[in-house]
């Protein structure tokens, strides 16, 4: 395993990190030996970060990584989140502690590296939307989140870069984050982008990569499989889409697409989507949500092949550039 600087943090982090999520669902779904097997199994590999958050699995994500870290021996960095929501009168300062307190209890820890904010940000706030201002007023998750960090609850404190590129970049520029999970695979990596390509349609994140690299942050990828479709031609039914403008049905044709142009010269599938994310040497980590113990070995391996030869990305751009989307 290697390793990256995460940002301005003074971290050393796994180009590995252990996703909790619900697509790959390991945490969620899988036996209790089949979990401790399989962070046990990472933890020999040397990954060293493992991400979770409530609303994975209603909690279930964050109680089996609680009680399977007290099984082991080695203390990994782990990052949880918060999603405050204004369907309600508790207030954001409210809703921030207790949702963390909960999520430390289920962990069974003191303290995380990483406490990350996991709504959309959008101009207009909307369903699980939230505004810049909602985020940086006084009042806002920020300050919640800073005052938790205050009390030594939490080291650092992040975002979701997901929702309008726009609203997220001015959140992104207060400076008052460490931390910023990014949209980022072989279909969709606009968010590393200056500029759109010309009728490009899908789900926007141009100049998010640059606004974060400029305050300094850490930059850890997300989705990096695309839900799924980048890594197998398989279905499990839990293949969320969070991103606007983005259909289940053209993700899977674009892979397709990328794999019939790259072949399997650079690993497999999977492979092949774990090399390109770190190729970007702006990305400290990628997150890999894991449903089999052997796709950790897998996407380790992929890391292990290196960055993609600069073919392989020429070959990329020109797909991106003919309406690839």
């Amino acid at each position: 395993m290697k390793f990256r600087p995460f940002g301005s943090t003074g971290l050393v982090v796994s180009e590995i990190a252990f996703g909790g999520g619900r697509s790959g669902g390991l945490l969620i779904y899988a036996d209790k030996e089949t979990c401790l097997t399989a962070v046990r199994r990472a933890l020999k590999i040397g990954v060293n970060w493992f991400d979770t958050a409530p609303q994975y699995g209603d909690g279930k994500s964050e109680e089996t990584l609680g009680w399977v870290l007290e099984e082991v021996k080695e203390k990994p960095h782990v990052s949880t989140k918060v999603r405050v929501s204004f369907e309600t009168t508790e207030t954001i300062k409210s809703q921030v502690e207790r949702s963390f307190m909960e999520s430390l209890n289920r962990l069974r820890l003191n303290q995380v590296d990483l406490l990350q904010m996991h709504n959309l940000i959008m101009e207009n706030g909307e369903k699980r939307a939230i505004t810049p201002d909602q985020v940086l007023c006084k009042g806002g998750v920020a300050d919640a989140m800073e005052h938790l960090r205050a009390q030594g609850l939490v080291k650092f404190i992040g975002l979701t870069a997901l929702g309008n590129n726009k609203a997220t970049i001015k959140v992104i520029e207060s400076g008052r984050f460490d931390a910023a999970q990014i949209y980022y695979n072989l279909i969709n990596p606009s968010a590393a982008w200056t500029e759109i390509p010309l009728g490009w349609s899908s789900y926007n994140a141009t100049g998010i990569v640059n606004a974060c690299r400029r305050e300094g942050m850490a930059l850890m990828a997300i989705r990096i499989f695309a839900a799924s479709y980048l890594a197998t031609k398989k279905r499990t039914g839990r293949e969320s889409i969070l991103t606007t403008k983005t259909f289940a049905e053209t993700e899977a044709a674009n892979a397709e697409k990328i794999f019939n142009n790259l072949g399997q010269k650079n690993g497999s599938r999977a492979q092949t989507a774990v090399r390109f994310v770190l190729t970007n040497q702006d990305f400290s980590t990628a997150i890999v949500g894991l449903s089999e113990i052997a796709h950790l070995d897998e996407a380790c391996e992929g890391a292990g092949m290196g960055i993609l030869p600069k073919e392989v990305l020429l070959t990329l751009n020109k797909l991106y550039a003919t309406n690839f989307s």
